[in-house]
C-alpha cells in the first residue's frame, strides 16, 4: 500500500499492520509496550513546549516545527497500533467521547470556561 492510496484512518491502521509484520514486531507490540511507547512520545512532545510562552509556542520556528510534526506522527502511529491490538475503532470511540462531552460541557456552561464539568455549580 502506498502513501497516495491511504485515505483514511482505516487504510493507515492496514498501512501499519503491513509494517509491523514485514518487520516480525508484532512480538513487541502488546497493548501494555504500545501504551508505554504512546506516553514516551507524548512527553517528548511536551518537551518541546516546556518552557515557551504560550506566545512563542504558537510560533514555532521552521525547524522546531518539523521536529514537532515527527512527534505527533509516532503519537498517531503507536495510538493507532494500540487501538488496533485492542480492536477499538478509533473514530467511533472518538465521536462517543464528543457526545459525551457535549452532555459534561454544554455551552451555556462551559462557553469560554476553562473549569472541569464537576465544577460548573460551585
Amino acid at each position: 500500500m502506498t502513501e497516495d492510496k491511504i485515505e483514511d484512518l482505516n487504510g493507515l491502521k492496514i498501512r501499519l499492520r503491513e509494517f509491523a509484520k514485514a518487520r516480525d514486531w508484532n512480538q513487541f507490540h502488546s497493548p501494555k509496550n504500545l501504551s508505554m511507547a504512546l506516553s514516551v512520545e507524548v512527553a517528548e512532545i511536551a518537551e518541546h513546549f516546556q518552557w515557551l510562552t504560550e506566545e512563542q509556542s504558537k510560533d514555532l520556528p521552521k525547524h522546531k516545527l518539523a521536529e514537532v510534526e515527527t512527534e505527533l506522527a509516532d503519537t498517531l502511529i503507536y495510538l493507532i497500533r494500540l487501538a488496533d491490538k485492542l480492536n477499538i475503532d478509533l473514530i467511533r470511540a472518538a465521536l462517543n467521547k464528543i457526545e459525551i462531552n457535549e452532555q459534561k460541557y454544554s455551552v451555556d456552561k462551559a462557553k469560554g470556561n476553562a473549569k472541569k464539568y464537576t465544577e460548573f455549580n460551585k
